[in-house]
């Protein structure tokens, strides 16, 4: 008997749609930026590129809380420091790169630090300079964040409001941990002036053009990782532990081994994209570790569509788009007061979300269809068996 290709298996149709028009995004706007002339209608400016960008990483961030809210039923309201955690990972590497460049020409030390008059460079900051190493702390110091916090929080069996409570917590300790100027972190100021990265000047539109690619294949990627997890056997269980925990640990499964193995993964997913938002926006500090960022991630994924991973994405990119638009005129001073009417009109008037009430409502259609066929079908003959 034959069997279909793995990948085949793992892509839905709106998945595939997905992965085609990211790869559209990721062609088409490098392609409008740099071979266009400025002056044609069709020309994409820098910063748009560099928003764009952004807003992949945004997509890529509520992909990863999609995956543990939406699968596993682990509402994190602190993943905005895994997030910012591997936008410092990334942000240290850049300003090793600065060396003499910087205000105060000191070969080793960042600017901050000669300021601070620190006398010798810090041990946590040793290997920055190297990128791969760099990239390791990226997925490593998120990841062993959430493992260690997951191995206590779910041995303890805390769940619900309470862990979202304690996630919370974590993330504003750490707030006010990198605003502390002897921390080693650049205080409120955070870490900024960045010059290169590989050697590539980080402000060329070559170069932000190519962070946008590779932050689009970042994406892609840990989509097709998320949909290998809750696609595959291990996904049935998740979905499980989600609906019915008692029931899934009576039946003999290992339940808090699930949630800290895919809270692990998640954690790493947000430090990636922390990782690429840095260099696209040119700055990291203590603000990206605020609670506020992390509940507004959470609502990307409910405005988008809890547990469907695409729906999370673009939950990502139709709220941050409505930010950037009504931020910038008259109504910017309302912005907040906007962001939750949308939430609560959401929660009333589509609580699966974008994705989730389409997809709902196209079940419904093919149902409706399925029955008027069966309907049209005339009843056999009672004589036609003879």
């Amino acid at each position: 008997m034959m069997t279909s290709h793995p990948l085949i298996r793992l892509l839905d149709r709106g998945s595939t749609l997905f992965l085609v028009l990211l790869a559209a995004f990721a062609i088409a706007i490098p392609v409008l930026n740099l071979l266009v002339p400025d002056g044609s209608a069709l020309h994409v400016s820098t910063y748009f590129v560099a928003l764009f960008g952004k807003y992949v990483c945004y997509g890529l961030l509520a992909l990863s809380i999609d995956l543990i809210w939406g699968y596993v039923g682990i509402l994190s309201l602190g993943h905005g420091a895994f997030f910012a955690l591997g936008g410092y990972a990334m942000g240290m590497y850049l300003m090793r790169q600065i060396g003499t460049r910087g205000v105060y020409a000191n070969p080793i030390l960042p600017d901050f630090m000669v300021f601070l008059n620190w006398s010798e460079l810090p041990i946590f900051w040793y290997g920055f300079h190297n990128f791969a190493y760099a990239m390791l702390m990226v997925l490593l110091v998120p990841g062993l964040l959430a493992f260690v916090f997951g191995w206590f929080a779910f041995r303890s069996r805390v769940t619900g409001v309470y862990l979202s409570i304690i996630t919370q917590a974590m993330t504003y300790a750490l707030l006010l941990g990198f605003f502390r100027n002897n921390f080693g972190f650049g205080g409120n100021n955070g870490l900024t002036d960045f010059k290169d990265i590989l050697g590539f000047n980080v402000q060329a539109e070559g170069t932000r053009n190519a962070l946008l690619v590779i932050s689009c294949i970042a994406l892609a990627v840990c989509f097709l990782i998320c949909r290998a997890i809750v696609t595959s056997k291990f996904g049935k269980v998740l979905i499980g532990i989600r609906d019915a925990e008692s029931r899934t640990r009576f039946l003999g499964y290992r339940v808090e081994a699930y949630k800290l193995f895919v809270f692990t993964v998640s954690a790493c997913m947000a430090g990636v994209a922390g990782a690429l938002y840095v260099p696209q926006v040119g700055i990291i500090n203590p603000g990206e570790f605020a609670p506020g960022n992390s509940i507004e991630a959470v609502i990307w994924v409910a405005v988008g569509g809890r547990g469907t991973l695409t729906g999370a994405v673009l939950g990502a990119f139709v709220v941050n788009y409505a930010k950037t638009f009504f931020t910038s005129g008259a109504l910017a001073p309302y912005w907040l007061f906007m962001l939750g009417g949308l939430f609560i009109g959401t929660t009333l008037l589509m609580p699966r979300g974008i994705i989730g009430t389409y997809n709902n409502w196209r079940a419904g259609q093919d149902a409706k269809k399925a029955a008027a066929e069966d309907d049209a079908v005339p009843a056999a003959s009672p004589h036609a068996a003879e």
